[in-house]
């Protein structure tokens, strides 16, 4: 296989650990030279990646290193939070990494970013990007993306995939709590009325806990129930309520004539949703999944289900020995309706093939 990771897990954040994890793939691919290498680095590197990249880029005899550094970062084989680690994929044969050049609109990209670097401008431009966002735990501290083996100057980085095929979708890990309905009104943030209903009051209706679980609370929003009923909408955080005026307030703005619906995150839902992204994944790559890609929210993982990654658990028993790697960040890309959105909450995953 000309696809493998390695992970390597230590007390200190030194540049021996992407050195090991570099080695270790490199044995399990059996290579001499890899084409391109992605690296993921914990938050303990942020400050000064640099001579963990050099390191990497010595065991695997290439310049081609990619990747940030995470709060947390997986392979196949366990996760690591809380404690300096690098997680590593190497690529040989004619398959791999490269730096986008020009991308056309239906090229897949994989797109890493820092939470300053997100813009609309670099989103809409031609690609499919799909990834993650770079950062801390807190979304506010150090962080770093690199690529060709250096710090990306501009906070994000994107790679187009030679030699390789494959898909990638988006899994919410919502139940839903309501039919979606259509913005009537709408002032900013605060969403007024869902279908000439005050918005609070379609909420209450939907969640019947007391007081709201804010905290879990989603919103849904789509263009038409359709894409509600294939999973192709985007979630956002509830703010607040205003009891007075009836509304919900929301983290992003909607348009009037959207639709919107109200979700709850649970750990089973999150979970089954899931295992239906592998199903209807494998259902459309055109080729056994050589490696995969996993770009999870940190409020997802390890928090979310009590100290173990069910998520992790799940890919390994559908996907066993597949070769995988990721992050755990503070936000996910991936493209919804033609559109490269900015998600939470979320796991991006790509299932892909050597050609």
């Amino acid at each position: 296989m000309s696809v493998a990771t390695g992970l390597a897990i230590g007390s200190q954040p030194k540049p021996e650990l992407a050195q090991r994890a570099v080695a270790e793939a490199m044995d399990k691919a059996g290579l001499e030279v890899a084409n391109s290498v992605l690296l993921f680095l914990t938050s303990e590197f942020a400050r000064d990646p640099l001579p963990a990249l050099k390191a990497a880029g010595r065991a695997a005899s290439c310049v081609q290193v990619i990747g940030c550094s995470a709060p947390g970062i997986f392979t196949e084989q366990d996760w690591v939070v809380d404690a300096p680690a690098a997680a590593a994929m190497v690529f040989g044969g004619g398959c791999g990494l490269a730096p986008a050049h020009a991308p056309q609109p239906e090229q897949l990209l994989m797109a890493l970013a820092a939470p300053s670097a997100i813009n609309i401008t670099w989103l809409a431009a031609p690609g499919m990007r799909f990834g993650g966002v770079s950062g801390d735990a807190t979304g506010q501290g150090p962080f770093s993306v690199w690529q060709n083996g250096r710090c990306a100057t501009a906070g994000h980085c994107e790679a187009s995939l030679h030699g390789v095929a494959g898909v990638v979708a988006a899994a919410h890990g919502v139940r839903v709590l309501s039919e979606p309905r259509p913005v009537t009104a709408v002032q900013g943030h605060d969403v007024m009325f869902l279908g000439g209903t005050p918005a609070l009051e379609t909420l209450q209706l939907a969640c019947v806990e007391d007081p709201l679980p804010l905290h879990r609370l989603m919103a849904g929003i789509a263009g038409s129930a359709d894409e509600v009923e294939r999973g192709q909408y985007r979630l956002t955080t509830l703010v607040g309520t205003n009891d007075a005026e009836r509304s919900v307030t929301l983290a992003q703005q909607v348009e009037p004539g959207q639709l919107v619906f109200w979700a709850l995150r649970e750990t089973d839902a999150a979970l089954a949703d899931l295992d239906a992204t592998v199903t209807s994944l494998l259902g459309k790559v055109q080729a056994t999944p050589e490696f995969g890609l996993l770009f999870s929210c940190l409020g997802r993982g390890p928090y979310f289900y009590s100290g173990v990654d069910r998520d992790l658990e799940l890919l390994q028993r559908r996907l066993p020995g597949m070769p995988l790697i990721g992050f755990y960040g503070n936000g996910e890309i991936a493209p919804i309706n033609g559109v490269n959105e900015l998600l939470q909450y979320s796991a991006v995953l790509g299932l892909f093939h050597c050609v």
